[in-house]
């Protein structure tokens, strides 16, 4: 239990400092944000309880708005996503339901399943992200393309990162 917990504040750790010294200062043709830190929510054991989801939600972004000068777009954009991960999870539960014990990972729930959920939440996230940037509807093809670049290239980022921790499914 020790291990887990010890494992979780590391990742917690090495995510945030390498979305705010590494990914933050990239911006791919300004129109690709890469978010890295939403992985640490993604890999938030299924047990985890909804209210403790969202103060780390809220902690996690209102840490990277300290570091990126965003007023607070990053912890509303991350508690929305921390608050809608329950539903998603819900909706796209196996038959069975989870097991205990089992992480929301490529290596124990399949390449399907976790593109299904991750694309989801950082859809979303992104969506709300960078409209609260933009705050008007006059650019919304504009943003809604900027989403959808930055969702696919930190999806791409999140499922790279999955094989490079846990290797292939055995």
């Amino acid at each position: 239990m020790i291990n887990i917990g010890l494992n979780i504040i590391l990742r917690f750790i090495f995510l945030v400092l390498l979305q705010v010294l590494i990914l933050n200062n990239i911006q791919l043709g300004g129109y690709i944000n890469p978010y890295l830190y939403l992985l640490f929510v993604l890999m938030l054991p299924f047990e985890t309880p909804k209210i403790a989801l969202l103060f780390i939600g809220f902690f996690l972004g209102l840490l990277i708005d300290m570091f990126s000068n965003t007023m607070g777009m990053h912890a509303a954009a991350t508690v929305f996503a921390t608050f809608i991960r329950v539903y998603i999870l819900n909706f796209i539960s196996p038959r069975g339901g989870y097991e205990f014990g089992s992480r929301p990972s490529i290596q124990d729930m399949g390449l399907i399943w976790f593109l299904t959920y991750a694309g989801i939440l950082i859809f979303f996230h992104h969506l709300l992200l960078f409209y609260i940037e933009v705050f008007r509807l006059n650019e919304f093809f504009t943003v809604l393309y900027r989403v959808i670049l930055s969702s696919t290239f930190t999806l791409a980022l999140v499922v790279i990162s999955q094989f490079l921790i846990y290797g292939k499914k055995k």
